[in-house]
């Protein structure tokens, strides 16, 4: 029940914040606040964080355990705190590294659920036709813990300790929520440093300019390194959604969707695993 509460309490002083930024700086001005879908997204904002976020650090800190038993690592106490070199190293710059290790996992997880076998997933996360921060937590099951799982287990495996890790996960789920957000910002100067809301709404968008761009969770230097760029000067994303793709309105049937042999989302060819177009291209498009 506390928990709960403090989810909740959590939710309004996000929301309220968020609220006040997309009245004030919107990319889509004629968007309502609530939209028809937005029940949906309150039950996975209500949900994700009881159930999957509690599954997925626990399995995470058991597959982490089995990992170093394997290899012959000394466990327990050490599996929290960190070890090896990693923990060694002054905090700063352990949380460095953290984020940019952590960022580059991120992308290429993100990268493989575009892919044609597990799109069915992401798809979910990709049907809001109208994106704003309560969108951010719309997000498959699966999908969810193989992402989560699959950054902490290989941070923790690496010697990050688990409470530095469930900080990151923590600061994940908050910036995410900021990019989703229906939110003109780009950064200026500092765009190509970081991820902004502009950055992350051009990898919604139905636009096939578009299509298979801005992976990266933080940093935008990877998908610069790896071709996947895109954030064209003056230039805003006007459809999202999922056009090829007709994902289930009720939470219930997204849930279900994936399953559904009969319904299974078909992707376009996509290049997964290798960069569409040079990076020189896609900074100036």
């Amino acid at each position: 029940m506390v928990q709960i509460v403090g989810i909740l309490m959590a939710l309004a002083g996000v929301g309220a914040l968020l609220y006040t930024a997309e009245r004030l700086f919107p990319a889509v001005r004629e968007q309502p606040l609530w939209r028809r879908d937005s029940g949906v997204d309150l039950l996975y904002w209500l949900v994700t964080p009881l159930v999957i976020r509690a599954v997925s650090k626990i399995l995470a800190f058991g597959v982490a355990v089995i990992a170093l038993a394997a290899l012959d690592r000394q466990i327990g106490a050490r599996v929290a705190d960190g070890f090896g070199p990693v923990a060694q190293q002054p905090q700063w710059l352990m949380l460095l590294e953290l984020l940019v290790l952590g960022d580059l996992i991120g992308y290429w997880l993100h990268r493989w659920f575009h892919s044609q076998r597990l799109w069915r997933f992401h798809a979910v996360h990709h049907s809001s036709r109208r994106l704003d921060w309560l969108s951010a937590l719309r997000m498959h099951p699966v999908n969810e813990l193989a992402t989560k799982l699959g950054q902490t287990v290989a941070l923790a495996c690496c010697g990050f300790p688990l409470k530095a890790l469930g900080g990151y996960v923590l600061f994940l789920t908050f910036y995410s929520t900021l990019l989703h957000a229906n939110l003109n910002w780009s950064f200026g100067p500092l765009r190509y440093v970081i991820a902004s809301p502009l950055f992350h709404r051009w990898h919604h968008t139905t636009e096939e300019r578009g299509l298979d761009k801005n992976y990266a969770p933080v940093f935008p230097l990877l998908d610069m390194v790896f071709g996947t760029f895109y954030l064209p000067n003056g230039i805003h994303p006007t459809r999202f959604g999922t056009s090829r793709t007709r994902i289930p309105d009720s939470y219930i049937g997204q849930l279900a969707f994936p399953f559904r042999r009969a319904e299974r989302a078909r992707r376009p060819d996509s290049p997964v695993l290798r960069g569409r177009g040079s990076m020189a291209a896609n900074l100036h498009a």
